[in-house]
């Protein structure tokens, strides 16, 4: 037997400690060079992504790990994590800077409430925001993907009526990622020509979605018809195009002061806390300001097996993550077949997030995080203790 000493359990472990305070330390210094690369890539109107470059990076690193005697498929991975890490750095220290504007799109045009969440989101950023506004949730979406826009804002659900279908679907197709959210209090108005009074009404154009929240209204109207439009704050400005005393539109009031219209009735929401939840879409993740309480929206399709969805709850129960949302779609190549949308309080970078969405891998048959943002404070649970950016 050898009379070498047992090892030292606490040794090892101060030494490890000291390693990956130095592998912290590179990182970090690492993601200050990164800024630098941003700046060259601005000066030389290069992308952000280079795929080419990183493919040869990779390559070069599975060698060296070979050589290192490492795995090299494990050291990829990681390696891949670092990547999306220096891309979103570079993203945010080019929003950072005081003389480039962001550029940020939505669907509607002015005046819209998409426009007026964006304004009230963007107001005062240093470096100044460009909104444009596109004629559908889609062409919005296609803005980033295409890199027209650097972010987009849509509305995906309503106290009132619900979620919004369309915006779920455009998540599911996986080209954007969930940045950010706000909630904004929706107060509907009933909008006509100058003079004209609510009995000499014959029309009313909205958004499916504006309709939907002022049924009440509506249905206390019967002599109103109801007529789908794209936008609320394009309705508005269609009845002052067309200049008829029979037709109105719901929108909010910044569009009856754009298109010079009269407000015949304030407030016609079925619900007085009308609001709408918007989320801030991408290409690629964002850092979450320091101190923020993260939120995780993930989709995800179920294995064909009893009580599956009663087996996913029950995962995050047990490790104390608090589920916000679950809302179901179907899947349109598939007759019958269902996604399901979850919010979770929690990173999904954290160690109890990771070790659940493990466990839920053999439960689905997908399964996507579509985010990790800074939750809005309006849309938290009350309660103490939530999780923030930097515990998650």
């Amino acid at each position: 037997m050898s009379d070498a000493p047992a090892p030292n359990l606490g040794s090892l472990r101060e030494r490890i400690e000291a390693i990956d305070r130095q592998i912290i330390a590179l990182l970090a210094e690492r993601l200050h060079i990164v800024e630098d690369v941003a700046e060259a890539k601005l000066a030389a109107a290069s992308p952000f992504r280079d795929k080419v470059r990183e493919d040869l990076l990779l390559e070069r690193l599975r060698g060296e790990a070979t050589a290192a005697g490492l795995d090299p498929h494990e050291v990829e991975r990681l390696y891949r994590v670092v990547m999306d890490m220096s891309v979103a750095h570079q993203e945010a220290a080019v929003r950072r800077r005081d003389d480039v504007p962001l550029r940020v799109t939505y669907q509607g045009v002015e005046g819209s409430y998409s426009h007026l969440a964006a304004q009230r989101c963007y107001a005062g950023r240093s470096g100044g925001v460009l909104l444009s506004g596109a004629d559908s949730f889609r062409a919005a979406a296609e803005a980033v993907v295409h890199g027209v826009a650097d972010l987009a804002l849509l509305p995906i659900e309503n106290t009132t009526a619900g979620s919004i279908n369309e915006t779920y679907d455009l998540l599911a197709e996986g080209h954007l990622t969930i940045t950010g959210e706000v909630i904004s209090a929706i107060e509907h108005c009933l909008l006509a020509m100058p003079g004209v009074a609510l009995d000499d009404l014959r029309v009313v154009m909205s958004h499916p979605q504006a309709l939907a929240q002022c049924q009440r209204f509506l249905a206390a109207h019967p002599h109103l018809r109801a007529q789908v439009e794209i936008d609320t704050a394009g309705s508005a400005r269609k009845v002052r195009e067309l200049g008829d005393a029979t037709f109105a539109a719901i929108a909010s009031s910044s569009a009856a002061t754009r298109y010079g219209l009269a407000i015949v009735s304030r407030g016609i929401q079925t619900e007085r806390g009308n609001a709408t939840r918007f989320v801030e879409v991408g290409l690629r993740p964002a850092p979450l300001p320091e101190g923020s309480t993260a939120k995780t929206s993930l989709v995800l399709s179920l294995a064909d097996r009893p009580g599956a969805l009663g087996e996913i709850l029950m995962r995050f129960a047990a490790r104390s993550i608090s589920l916000t949302k679950l809302e179901s779609r179907p899947i349109p190549a598939t007759p019958w077949s269902y996604r399901f949308y979850l919010d979770a309080l929690g990173h999904a970078a954290s160690e109890p997030f990771q070790a659940t969405l493990a466990e839920l891998r053999p439960l689905t048959t997908e399964l996507r995080v579509l985010g990790t943002y800074a939750a809005d404070p309006a849309n938290l649970p009350p309660g103490p203790n939530l999780p923030s950016e930097r515990s998650s």
